[in-house]
């Protein structure tokens, strides 16, 4: 039913700078592992097997992760080196992947409308890998988590979370209508607003599930904020149109985006995951 995830992995990482000059920042590893590989891995356990990614120039290692490095498999092949490769060969080996360029940086919707090449018209997930999710233990990951909700209401879902007051700006925001615990149907949506404007201190962070008419919705929509083409107010179309619904997700969220939050990222996993043996 839905089986596809798309990935915006275009920008340019400028808040790393020197190290993203020449490295996608979705190349920057956290511990052992590429941030984007961690998005891979969380969109193929919740059965999303075919993956898409809209890159742009300088972006080609992430095609190269994903793909087979024969000089490397052949000077390693038999050692004890080779366990080192087992997540991403299994990620190879289920995922299915595909790539289009983002020809200009215009904001998270024209990145998601450049990707319609890749996906048609059918559901799909979205996963910025700048968000590393984290889900609680023995629980199901995020997508996994909004897959089970999209199968029952069949609408376009973003996942929320509580923030402080004092980061609300830096977020979409919903305003919603609470189903029952933790599901909203959203009555608006803000993009990156003032503390004292921000509707409810719901921010809607790097997953989503979409329905496919949002691509003429991103098509109709003019630039917003910053002159960008803003998913947030193609969304906002869609839930005045229909149905939009929010869903607290459960688990820990890192904003990889930030150096800040890249190293706490890093450090959770270096001590709760790799030296406990969970991190492959």
């Amino acid at each position: 039913m839905i089986r596809k995830c798309l990935f915006p992995v275009g920008g340019y990482g400028t808040r790393f700078l020197p190290a993203t000059k020449a490295l996608p920042k979705e190349m920057l590893p956290i511990v052992n592992k590429p941030l984007v590989q961690y998005g891979v891995e969380e969109s193929i356990e919740a059965g999303l097997f075919e993956i898409g990614f809209v890159t742009g120039r300088g972006k080609r290692a992430i095609a190269d992760h994903f793909d087979i490095s024969y000089e490397l498999e052949h000077q390693i092949n038999g050692s004890d080196k080779e366990k080192y490769l087992t997540s991403i060969r299994h990620v190879m080996h289920e995922g299915v992947f595909s790539f289009t360029r983002q020809k200009e940086m215009k904001g998270l919707g024209h990145a998601i409308l450049a990707g319609e090449t890749l996906i048609g018209s059918e559901p799909f997930g979205v996963v910025l890998a700048d968000d590393l999710c984290i889900p609680e233990a023995d629980g199901d990951n995020v997508m996994a988590q909004m897959v089970k909700v999209f199968k029952q209401f069949r609408c376009s879902i973003v996942a929320v979370m509580e923030v402080p007051e004092d980061e609300i700006h830096k977020y979409g925001v919903i305003e919603g209508e609470e189903m029952k615990d933790g599901l909203y149907r959203v009555k608006s949506m803000v993009e990156k607003p003032k503390k004292e404007d921000a509707p409810s201190n719901l921010a809607v962070i790097g997953r989503y599930i979409l329905t496919p008419d949002i691509f003429d919705i991103l098509r109709d929509t003019p630039p917003g904020k910053n002159n960008e083409i803003q998913l947030t107010d193609a969304l906002m179309t869609q839930a005045q149109d229909g149905v939009v619904m929010a869903y607290r997700f459960k688990g820990t969220r890192f904003d990889c985006g930030s150096v800040e939050g890249f190293v706490e990222a890093t450090n959770y996993c270096f001590e709760e995951l790799y030296k406990k043996g969970n991190l492959n």
